[in-house]
């Protein structure tokens, strides 16, 4: 009798998938805690905890379903700490006559997985993860025989195709794009909503982790671990956004302010990356949610989160399996200098730097402004070589996985790929960040001096920048 062993990696937890529709016993699912995953970089401590967490709260899921599931915990005694190993041994242990997995996300495994499937002796198949908007090959195939691969133009077909906010072929409100309308710094005395968070117990999980050479960064409260744990709870974190968040995102998307780790971002990227929610059926409740409260939530918000899903994610996962391997040693600057040993600690008399790397640390999070415009920003205009802040990024963020991690460190922050994302380096002075952010007024620097023991540094940093 034929019997079939199929892959889930940790963030391919996806309970819509086809493959769950039916309880089939000729089936075994495995799902595996290794040492390959949690070892390739440092990362955060909040980032192995969130991903093994979901990994076993979906692999519950579906043993309560009837699926057969084998789950390698990290210190089982018969995990080989390999997917190649612990997979052999599950063919040979349930007399496997066909693997199969879901196409990875990231070139890394893409590759191992493929390497491998050539050395079985058994039939293999890969099937389609079921998530994005959009094939591996789409972007690709959108911008053949084209120099540029300008976002706008993408998201415009995104938005036709799938129709998102669309009347017959035109835009629902004749303009495509409110970006000018979402950049506003929040008001000095204006208190941002307290963010909801789920004050999970998962000393169990840390307890694992602490018995291993793991080496982590970060700090976690392993009593109140913030983020989602399963889908019921990253479903209440997205209605949390479109219900209390999405009012005021759009405006106050790239403000940035101390002691405010969340402000009106949604913080789902990271159920969305490891496919617990999927970016349609996020667009949809957002849309739904302006629908039902036009008057409440003024359109602009809508579009610039809508932009963000559909155009954003999906561009960038298309840059990165159009451009890769290579996209991954782009330096067009050849910048070569180390990363500051504080990024790792916080400890700098720049407030926006201090207060962005705390936060980074405590929450395993940062919101998109602060890792363009103050990490990402100081990285550029210091000279700091690309795989350095590659390896902060993918380690530090719980959202970080490389195919939306690099193309945005190495392509967006960095213009590390010569502009293939960006039209132009994203550098600023103090000017900047003063004027997108409250850092300035308590920082030991000043905004205002260019040279001196209280000049700012971003100020030298910046016209040493355009002179070199």
């Amino acid at each position: 009798m034929s019997k079939t062993l199929r892959l889930i990696l940790g963030d391919q937890l996806n309970s819509h998938h086809s493959w769950f529709s039916k309880v089939d016993t000729s089936v075994v699912y495995v799902m595996m805690e290794i040492r390959t995953e949690t070892d390739y970089v440092n990362h955060h401590i909040q980032k192995i905890v969130g991903f093994f967490s979901n990994m076993r709260s979906f692999a519950e899921s579906l043993q309560l379903a009837k699926h057969h599931v084998v789950y390698y915990g990290l210190n089982d005694s018969n995990n080989f700490q390999s997917f190649e190993k612990n997979i052999e041994n599950q063919i040979v242990a349930n007399q496997i006559t066909h693997f199969e997995y879901q196409f990875p996300d990231e070139y890394r495994l893409d590759q191992l997985l493929k390497k491998f499937c050539k050395k079985l002796t058994i039939k293999s198949t890969v099937v389609d993860s079921e998530h994005f908007y959009t094939s591996r090959t789409e972007l690709g195939e959108f911008f053949e025989g084209k120099k540029t691969f300008l976002m706008e133009s993408f998201y415009r077909s995104m938005r036709k195709k799938h129709h998102v906010l669309m009347e017959d072929d035109k835009p629902l409100t004749g303009k495509w794009n409110y970006d000018d309308e979402n950049r506003k710094k929040l008001p000095k005395n204006h208190k941002p909503i307290s963010p909801l968070v789920f004050n999970n117990n998962v000393s169990e999980i840390v307890a694992e982790i602490q018995k291993t050479d793991i080496k982590t960064i970060g700090t976690i409260d392993a009593e109140n671990f913030v983020w989602p744990i399963n889908r019921e709870q990253a479903l209440a974190l997205l209605d949390f956004f479109v219900t209390e968040c999405l009012s005021l995102f759009g405006s106050y998307q790239d403000a940035m302010t101390p002691n405010e780790w969340s402000l009106y971002h949604s913080r789902i990227s990271f159920s969305m990356n490891i496919k617990v929610l999927s970016p349609q059926e996020v667009i949809d409740k957002a849309i739904a949610e302006w629908r039902k409260r036009p008057d409440e939530i003024e359109y602009n918000q809508l579009e610039g989160f809508v932009r963000q899903i559909i155009g954003w994610r999906e561009y960038m996962r298309g840059i990165y399996w159009l451009k890769m391997p290579e996209y991954a040693t782009m330096n067009f600057f050849n910048n070569q200098e180390k990363l500051p040993d504080w990024f790792w600690t916080g400890n700098t008399k720049m407030g926006c730097l201090k207060d962005s790397i705390h936060q980074s640390l405590n929450y395993a999070y940062a919101h998109h402004i602060q890792r363009l415009m103050i990490t990402g920003n100081f990285a550029l205009l210091a000279g700091v070589h690309p795989d350095e802040l590659d390896t902060w990024y993918l380690g530090i963020y719980i959202d970080a996985i490389e195919w939306v991690e690099i193309t945005n460190t190495r392509g967006m922050s960095q213009f590390a790929d010569g502009g293939i994302v960006g039209t132009k380096p994203y550098a600023s002075s103090a000017s900047y960040i003063d004027k997108m952010s409250h850092y300035c007024g308590s920082c030991f620097y000043k905004k205002a001096i260019k040279s001196g023991d209280k000049a700012c540094p971003f100020n030298s940093l910046y016209w040493n920048f355009y002179d070199v």
